[in-house]
């Protein structure tokens, strides 16, 4: 009997988060270690941490001409798969959009309070600028509605002293 569906999602924890990353870093080196020594095959693995700490493989002697090879066979015009027909634009946006998502999803992290580690003081100084323009205009919005909410409350006190002396009325002179 095999183990279930393991719900891949970020792991809040990071001690675990950490471990895993370890673990699965490891795993992941002696996999493309074992394939090129199985197939004879040229691979190259780099992993950036979240920290920003660099770990790489490379079958070969030199990353750097297993890069330039990659870089050759994905931007050269006869090396690439991409028809001309305009999907290289929609490839290139796909990417953009990708390293933007990317991009957003640190700084939610970051100013969730995660990941804060590799920042330089410039921009925790920065993100402490914006969480507190963000709280800020946290703080007015919700002054607003308290003053909109005292206004119509208000509103139907007077409402009830109108329709009171109109019952003092209708009781005292009927």
């Amino acid at each position: 009997m095999g183990r279930g569906k393991v719900v891949l999602e970020r792991i809040e924890n990071k001690i675990s988060r950490q471990v895993t990353f370890s673990k699965r870093r490891n795993g992941l080196l002696k996999k493309a270690y074992e394939l090129s020594l199985l197939c004879d095959a040229e691979v190259a693995l780099i992993i950036f941490s979240s920290r920003g700490k660099l770990f790489e493989f490379c079958s070969s002697t030199d990353i750097n001409k297993t890069l330039q090879r990659y870089q050759q066979c994905c931007y050269s015009t006869e090396g690439t798969n991409i028809p001309e027909d305009g999907s290289q634009a929609l490839y290139q946006e796909v990417s953009r959009l990708r390293a933007r998502c990317e991009s957003l999803q640190r700084s939610q992290r970051n100013f969730l309070g995660e990941e804060l580690e590799p920042l330089t003081v410039k921009e925790l100084k920065k993100i402490e600028k914006q969480l507190d323009k963000t709280l800020s205009e946290a703080r007015k919005r919700k002054t607003q509605l308290m003053f909109d909410r005292v206004e119509e409350l208000r509103k139907r006190e007077q409402d009830l002293k109108e329709k009171n002396q109109q019952l003092w009325i209708k009781v005292f002179f009927s």
